[in-house]
C-alpha cells in the first residue's frame, strides 16, 4: 500500500491512522451541526466517534488530508448495503473542514479515495449528495461520477425536506 496517495499545493493526502480520529469526528460534528451533507441532528460522542473511525480504520477505507501538519479533511467510502450481493458497491464521503474550502482538498481526497477502492477490488462507487450541493455534484462529475438518479424529499433537516441525488463512479470496467 502507498502511504502518500497525492501531495499539490501544499496538500498531502495519506491513510489515515487512530491518532487522527479525533480530528476526524470534530470535521464530521461540524457537518453535521452546520450543513446539510448528512442528515442527522445527533453528532458523534467521543466513543461513539471512535467506534465510528475504528470501523474504517480497520477496513483501510479512510484517507485524511494534511495542510501544514494538520488534518484539513477525510474521506472514507463505506459499504452501500449490507446484503453480500452489494459487497463491491461502496459509498463515499468526502469532508473539507471548515475555513479550508476551494484549496483543492476535495478533488485531492476523492481521487486519493477512488484508486484505494480499486486497490482494494471495490467494483462500483455510489456518491449521495443533498441535489443543492452543487459544489459536491461538480467535484463528483470531474471524476467521473454519473447522475444515475434523483430522490424527491427523501430526507429532512432544518425543518426543511431534501432531494438526494445519486451519482456513480464503476470502478471497474462493465461486465461482459
Amino acid at each position: 500500500m502507498i502511504p502518500i496517495y497525492e501531495k499539490r499545493g501544499g496538500v498531502t493526502v495519506r491513510s489515515a491512522r487512530p491518532e487522527d480520529t479525533e480530528a476526524v469526528v470534530a470535521i464530521r460534528n461540524h457537518a453535521v451541526a452546520h450543513s446539510t451533507a448528512l442528515w442527522t441532528s445527533v453528532p458523534h460522542t467521543p466513543a461513539e466517534g471512535r467506534a465510528w473511525f475504528a470501523d474504517h480504520l480497520d477496513r483501510g477505507s479512510a484517507l485524511v488530508a494534511e495542510v501544514d501538519g494538520e488534518i484539513a479533511g477525510y474521506a472514507a467510502y463505506a459499504p452501500w448495503r449490507a446484503l453480500e450481493g452489494y459487497r463491491t458497491t461502496v459509498e463515499d464521503s468526502v469532508y473539507v473542514r471548515d475555513g479550508h474550502h476551494g484549496l483543492g482538498i476535495g478533488g485531492a481526497l476523492l481521487t486519493a479515495l477512488i484508486a484505494r477502492a480499486r486497490e482494494t477490488g471495490q467494483h462500483s462507487m455510489i456518491a449521495a449528495i443533498e441535489s443543492g450541493n452543487a459544489t459536491s455534484i461538480r467535484l463528483h462529475e470531474r471524476r467521473g461520477f454519473e447522475h444515475v438518479g434523483t430522490l424527491k424529499e427523501a430526507g429532512t433537516k432544518f425543518g426543511r425536506w431534501f432531494d438526494l441525488t445519486l451519482m456513480q463512479l464503476r470502478l471497474a470496467p462493465p461486465a461482459a
